[in-house]
């Protein structure tokens, strides 16, 4: 018997609790078959924590989520709070904890499935292969820089600055490569630097670090560059490493090579091995409480936290094995079904997962 691993279980708004209830079906699976064992506590977050408690990231949220071992959310936001002052929206909960728990990377792998190829808006031909990660740096940038209004010459004005410094430059970009080495050894580094300052100083910091790794091939890339080439070869990328607004973007471009941006996970991490857990997708207002919600990417999200964060290599082998058996049946929630008709529901998809997992040895194709 495994000790205890004490995860911080945030459902958040919209669809959200929907799909966090399937991924805490595969948390209990994971007990049965390998005998680990998780202790959960649940916290309000976001559009909820407003309502409740009066700010997106209580203090007792905090606490539970540094007392834990891995967070794992499902998402917030929605239009009742769109108009609210900007530290009474979700999303700047979102940013506080990502700063409160030194969360600087965000991990985000983009995998097409064969069986679903026709979900997608490309064609199958450019998306044969196609299977990349994308390394977005999360604490610093024009999300975290100085912002103002004013008063200028015609009228008001809003100034938002991005700063980056090298520490915050050069932890995220060994990261990346370090990724790249235990994958397909090469590291696409994205900037601005033909126009931005602080993309001259990303570009030169890369260039410094790069010999410290000279098994992993590096390339620079214009952003703009790089969200054609995604559509026209996303194959030929593997990692894909840059700052926080580019990272955010272009992940989820990548996203929607899938399919849906309801099948990807992601990661958000700091020093060690802690990591906040979350579908690269949003909450969702219009179908939430339908049961329409794709669970998947919270429950590869949960894949991705015994990898990254508890070494369970077995159990994420399960669950991914147990995804892409799901998929390759047939099964389809109504964001990748073709026919929407024959669509099932957020739990029927969970709960066949679940049914699916099973010890296994075979690697799993996602990174």
């Amino acid at each position: 018997m495994s000790d205890v691993k004490k995860i911080a279980v945030i459902s958040g708004d919209g669809i959200g609790p929907e799909v966090v209830a399937e991924a805490e079906k595969v948390l209990k699976r994971t007990e049965e078959l390998f005998g680990y064992t998780f202790e959960t506590s649940h916290a309000l977050f976001g559009g909820i924590a407003i309502d409740q408690k009066g700010t997106p990231l209580p203090e007792e949220t905090l606490e539970v989520c540094q007392n834990a071992d891995a967070v794992l959310l499902g998402a917030v936001g929605g239009p009742q709070w769109d108009n609210n002052p900007k530290e009474l929206r979700p999303e700047t909960g979102l940013l506080g904890i990502r700063k409160a728990l030194g969360l600087f990377s965000n991990l985000r792998p983009a995998v097409v499935f064969d069986c679903l190829k026709d979900a997608s808006t490309l064609k199958p031909e450019v998306l044969e292969g196609t299977d990349l990660m994308v390394v977005r740096e999360l604490t610093g940038g024009i999300y975290f820089g100085d912002k103002l209004r004013r008063q200028g010459e015609h009228g008001e004005e809003a100034v938002d600055t991005c700063v980056y410094n090298v520490t915050e430059v050069e932890r995220i970009v060994r990261q990346a490569f370090e990724i790249a080495q235990k994958r397909k050894k090469r590291l696409a580094s994205v900037d601005k630097a033909n126009v931005l300052e602080t993309s001259r100083l990303w570009r030169e910091v890369v260039n410094r670090v790069a010999p410290d790794y000279p098994d992993v091939e590096v390339e620079h890339v214009l952003v703009d560059n790089c969200a054609m080439q995604l559509l026209r070869r996303p194959a030929s990328f593997d990692v894909i490493v840059t700052e926080n607004m580019f990272g955010d973007i272009l992940s989820d471009e990548a996203a929607m090579l899938t399919g849906s941006i309801g099948m990807l996970s992601s990661a958000s991490l700091g020093e060690g091995s802690f990591g906040l857990y979350e579908p690269v997708h949003g909450s969702a207002p219009d179908i939430a409480g339908q049961g329409a919600a794709n669970p998947i990417a919270t429950i590869l999200s949960v894949a991705l936290m015994f990898r990254m964060t508890f070494g369970y290599e077995d159990a994420a082998d399960a669950i991914e094995k147990a995804v892409a058996k799901v998929l390759d049946e047939g099964h389809r929630t109504s964001d990748i079904a073709v026919d929407k008709s024959q669509a099932i529901s957020t739990s029927a998809m969970g709960d066949l997962i679940v049914k699916n997992m099973e010890k296994s040895t075979l690697v799993s194709s996602i990174k």
